[in-house]
């Protein structure tokens, strides 16, 4: 999922940035489905009139990130991934791997997405309607599974945030092979949140490089990035 009025060309602003309190997040337009419906809506008119493929989440570095630790680890070609909220289908377009399939649960997300890749050539590669929170039973084998913003977005749910975070986490492991990678950006949760969120279950093999900053003496980072491997 992304947000076309968001710029991310050569940074990594947070597209679903939130609004925390204590241990959880104020709730937020940003974790519903009419949102992201209406937003993909307005892209998929902007593709039809003049061809714009709208933004890229935490921009192409990001992207770029997640493909070379992929690369680094062998991660054979043919390899089963799923793209999970796959928005509008750019990261998909950039990849080197031929046996993928991409996710969303709004329509017009997906007819995007589905344009995009025809036009780019590339007819090798699932795209589907799907509420990962309710997945399909066809839904599952995955060797890698990449998430860029729909967890975050998950988090931000008016509706029972902390059951929605709990099937996210359930349909992760139904879908995921065992040995299989959970690639994750956010820019809502840090490392040691994360790591709560998804184990048991999932271990950390390794956290992504992402841009630091420094404010007040203190350094840390806006967007995180981590490689889970599934255990069980």
């Amino acid at each position: 999922m992304m947000e076309s009025s968001v710029s991310t060309h050569g940074a990594e602003d947070c597209p679903v940035k939130c609004t925390k309190v204590e241990d959880d997040f104020v709730p937020s337009k940003l974790g519903t489905k009419e949102y992201w419906d209406d937003a993909y809506k307005r892209e998929l008119e902007a593709y039809k009139d003049i061809g714009d493929v709208g933004e890229i989440w935490f921009g192409e570095e990001s992207m770029d990130r997640v493909i070379r630790w992929m690369e680094a680890q062998n991660i054979p070609e043919n390899a089963a991934i799923l793209d999970i909220g796959t928005g509008n289908g750019m990261f998909l377009a950039k990849h080197g791997f031929s046996n993928l399939t991409g996710i969303d649960y709004s329509k017009a997300a997906v007819e995007l997405t589905v344009n995009i890749l025809e036009e780019e050539g590339l007819k090798n590669v699932k795209i589907q309607v799907e509420d990962f929170l309710n997945p399909s039973t066809e839904l599952k084998g995955f060797d890698v599974c990449i998430d860029k913003g729909t967890f975050d977005a998950i988090s931000l749910s008016p509706e029972d945030r902390e059951e929605a975070k709990k099937r996210y986490v359930n349909s992760l492991r139904t879908v995921t092979q065992p040995g299989g990678f959970f690639i994750i950006t956010s820019c809502n949760w840090t490392k040691e949140q994360l790591l709560q969120i998804f184990t048991p279950g999932f271990e950390l093999v390794r956290e992504l490089p992402t841009p630091r900053f420094q404010f007040g003496g203190v350094t840390g980072n806006s967007v995180t990035a981590l490689v889970f491997k599934r255990i069980d």
